[in-house]
């Protein structure tokens, strides 16, 4: 049987990355110069692939299950940005 402090190591590292992830999304988009910009985004699309690979052992393991959307709310988010009907 799994060790429950591998899963909260796991579900720790998760949340850490997701953080890191953000925060190099902010610096690539408020990145002054081109150089700045590619650095941010490079360490971005690193950090995306370590989540991407945490999520992946995490869900093999039956650790991380997404809760399915409601189609009617999935149809109604896409009517509301599809055409231009945005409500405030």
């Amino acid at each position: 049987m799994p060790n429950n402090n591998d899963k909260n190591l796991m579900e720790n590292m998760l949340l850490l990355e997701k953080g890191v992830c953000d925060l190099f999304l902010h610096g690539t988009i408020e990145s002054s110069t081109a150089n700045v910009h590619q650095t941010f985004n490079s360490a971005l699309n690193n950090s995306l692939s370590i989540q991407d690979n945490i999520y992946n052992k995490m869900s093999a393991k039956g650790w991380y299950a997404p809760e399915q959307a409601e189609q009617n709310k999935i149809n109604t988010v896409k009517q509301k940005f599809c055409c231009g009907q945005a409500q405030g």
